[in-house]
C-alpha cells in the first residue's frame, strides 16, 4: 500500500506482513521479561557492594541488547512498512508535545507540591524517583555513563517509537477491521470505535497503573493524528517527538520512573 491507495496481497504476502508488524514489539517485550528471568534464577542480585554492574544493574546491559536485536529486526522487515504519505507532521509534533504534557504533569505537581500518596496515584499523581539510572553504568560524566544515556535515547526515541506503531498503528487498528484475513486491504487510519477502543485501552494496560491515565490520553491522540493523517511516519514522529521530550525531562529532574 502506498498512500492512500490498498493493494491485493497473496496469503504468503500478506503473512510476511503480518510477521514483520507484529514481531518486533513482541520481541522488544519478551527481552524486558528477562530481568524477573535472571532475577528467579539468582543472577540479578540488588546489591551493588557485593556484586558487578552486570549482576546488579542487568538492565544497564539488557536494554542495549533490546535495542540492537530491535534495529535489526526493523531493518529485515523494512521492505514490509508502509510509512506515506508524509503528511501530519505539524499535528504529529503538536499531538506528542501535548500527550508527554498531560503524561508528566500529574508527576511533576505531586513532587512540587509535596503531595502524599493516595487514589490519585491512578492519575499519575505519585513519585517517579525510582527506575532504569544510568549512574549504574558508571560514574557521572564518565564514558560508561553518557554511553547508557545515550543508548537509553536511541531505545526510547527510535526503536520504542518505531516498534510500537507499527504494531499499534500499522497492524492491530488494520485487524480490528478485518479480521477474517484480508485486514492489509484496510486503508490506514479508517475510524471505526471497536478499533479506537481496543487499541487505545491495550496501549493503556500496556503500562504501569500510574501510567494509565497519560496512556489513556496519549493514545487517544496517536489514534486521532492516525485517523486525520492516514499516515504512519505522523504516528512514529508523534511518538518519538513525546519520548523525546519525556527524556529530557526525566535529565533534568532525575525523574527516573518515567523512563
Amino acid at each position: 500500500m502506498s498512500g492512500g491507495r490498498v493493494e491485493s496481497l497473496t496469503d504468503k504476502q500478506a503473512t510476511a506482513k503480518t510477521v514483520a508488524h507484529v514481531v518486533p514489539l513482541f520481541v522488544f517485550l519478551a527481552v524486558m521479561l528477562m530481568l524477573p528471568l535472571l532475577e528467579a534464577v539468582g543472577f540479578y542480585v540488588d546489591n551493588e557492594d557485593m556484586y558487578p554492574w552486570y549482576r546488579h544493574a542487568p538492565e544497564q546491559w539488557l536494554y542495549p541488547l533490546q535495542t540492537v536485536i530491535a534495529i535489526v529486526l526493523l531493518l529485515v522487515y523494512w521492505r514490509h512498512y508502509d510509512f506515506g504519505p508524509v503528511r501530519g507532521m505539524g499535528l504529529a509534533i503538536a499531538g506528542g508535545l501535548i500527550g508527554i504534557t498531560v503524561w508528566i504533569v500529574p508527576g511533576h505537581i505531586f513532587r512540587e507540591a509535596g503531595m502524599e500518596e493516595g487514589w490519585w496515584k491512578i492519575l499519575g499523581f505519585t513519585s517517579r524517583t525510582g527506575g532504569f539510572d544510568p549512574i549504574d553504568a558508571g560514574e557521572n560524566d564518565s564514558v560508561y555513563y553518557w554511553l547508557s544515556v545515550g543508548m537509553r535515547f536511541v531505545r526510547m526515541v527510535f526503536v520504542v517509537a518505531f516498534v510500537e506503531e507499527i504494531f499499534w498503528r500499522g497492524f492491530l487498528m488494520r485487524f480490528l477491521l478485518d479480521k477474517d484475513g484480508d485486514y492489509w486491504e484496510q486503508p490506514f487510519g479508517k475510524f471505526s470505535w471497536l478499533s479506537y477502543v481496543v487499541v487505545t485501552l491495550l496501549f493503556m494496560f500496556a503500562h504501569a497503573p500510574s501510567d494509565y491515565f497519560g496512556a489513556l490520553v496519549y493514545g487517544s491522540l496517536t489514534y486521532g493524528v492516525a485517523v486525520r493523517t492516514k499516515s504512519l511516519a505522523a504516528c512514529v514522529l508523534m511518538h518519538a517527538v513525546a519520548n523525546l521530550v519525556l527524556g529530557i525531562y526525566v535529565m533534568l529532574t532525575g525523574q527516573l520512573g518515567y523512563w
